[in-house]
């Protein structure tokens, strides 16, 4: 696709005029292929009509592409400084009507439906390739969003491979775990396709995948998260024990609390299915809510 990021340098040099060699406190780690922030940005389907929210745009090669994809609006957060002349350069070459907003802050302490302030019926959609240092974090902060639906429409992001093998995965395995169970029981990911560690400026030292994840409803519309966390938290605690030990930390009366939710004691957390969870959760908030409490 041409366009309007034509007339902006290339990334390399975008980097270089500004100085933006890539610090790892800031788990910093740019793409400079604009073939492949293009792939990235179309993830989420048409942009057109919608806000997109952008944690971490760096020198901005995700930004070029997700306003070349049509959006609306692009509402970008970055904490680093060094990095906001390179941004100012895409929001004049785009200068429709400010289509793109530069904020610099941490996007763990901004409230971002203020920042974005959607219009009736927009869709706002979040795509970004976060930074490794604050991406579990942000992840959690979205999937945990209150009420829900939520102000989303979709999550289209980066991670290690790692970290997306745990948001998708299935019982049974060492990757299936508290991540996974807060993904699954009211959304739906997928591993849109893997990103070696040689299309990086530096290239870290594993490969990376986008994930996508769309809002559904949830398994138990009167389950209340909290329960569910503290639920899984307590399970996964100590993985290797069985449910019956493990589910201690949540009750006096674990044994009970697993049979009333038709589970075996002596099962593990890691067999459990993000229904099983969701159900045993349920149980622990009845019982928690109960005459008696617990």
């Amino acid at each position: 696709m041409t366009g309007r990021h034509d007339a902006l340098p290339p990334l390399r040099e975008v980097i270089n005029r500004y100085g933006l060699r890539a610090q790892k406190s800031l788990g910093q780690n740019f793409l400079l292929d604009l073939n492949l922030t293009g792939r990235i940005a179309r993830v989420p389907g048409p942009l057109a009509g919608c806000a997109v929210y952008e944690v971490g745009p760096g020198p901005g090669g995700l930004t070029r592409a997700l306003l070349e994809e049509g959006a609306s609006r692009v509402i970008a957060v970055e904490r680093d400084a060094r990095c906001l002349d390179a941004l100012a350069d895409i929001a004049r070459a785009y200068g429709d009507e400010g289509r793109l907003r530069i904020y610099n802050d941490d996007a763990l302490n901004v409230t971002e439906t203020a920042l974005i302030a959607p219009e009736p019926g927009e869709e706002v959609r979040i795509v970004a390739n976060l930074p490794y240092n604050v991406g579990t974090a942000l992840l959690i902060r979205w999937l945990t969003a209150d009420p829900w639906p939520p102000w989303y429409k979709s999550l289209t992001l980066m991670f290690q491979r790692e970290v997306a093998e745990r948001i998708v995965a299935k019982p049974g395995g060492k990757t299936y775990g508290r991540l996974s169970v807060l993904a699954q029981w009211r959304a739906k990911p997928r591993i849109a396709f893997t990103v070696p560690s040689s299309a990086f400026t530096p290239p870290p030292k594993v490969a990376s995948a986008i994930v996508h994840i769309e809002p559904a409803p949830p398994l138990d519309a009167g389950l209340d998260l909290r329960s569910l966390e503290k639920t899984v938290e307590a399970a996964f605690g100590q993985r290797r024990k069985m449910l019956r030990a493990s589910l201690k930390a949540l009750t006096s009366a674990p044994e009970t609390l697993i049979r009333a939710a038709g589970l075996d004691p002596t099962q593990r957390a890691e067999t459990l299915s993000v229904a099983d969870f969701v159900r045993l959760a349920r149980c622990y908030q009845d019982r928690a809510q109960g005459p008696a409490g617990d």
